[in-house]
């Protein structure tokens, strides 16, 4: 079973992140929205564990959460692939479920 989580909790506020990245399942998809987008940024704290998942996880980030947080594309971690909302829904409807971490 395919699984979408999202997480729209900024890592330096909550640990959704944390913890979606240490349940997710080998090959799942994580999209970070809302204020989950700052997870998707070089030179944070979260930098490694993002980068470490990499390797096991595929990770978007949605394009106009970060266009409202004035993050540019450039400031993202090599790797993290950048979906409008049209791509949301599509990862939505490629997986079987859809995990929120609040």
């Amino acid at each position: 079973m395919s699984i979408l989580h999202t997480v729209n909790k900024s890592p330096f506020e909550r640990n959704s992140l944390e913890s979606c990245l240490k349940f997710a399942s080998q090959g799942a998809a994580v999209l970070m929205i809302e204020d989950g987008v700052y997870a998707a940024m070089t030179g944070t704290g979260v930098e490694s564990q993002v980068k470490a998942a990499l390797g096991r996880l595929s990770i978007y980030v949605l394009g106009p959460d970060l266009k409202a947080r004035g993050i540019s594309e450039d400031r993202l971690i090599e790797g993290i692939q950048v979906v409008d909302y049209a791509g949301f829904v599509d990862l939505a409807a490629q997986n079987d479920k859809v995990q929120a971490w609040l």
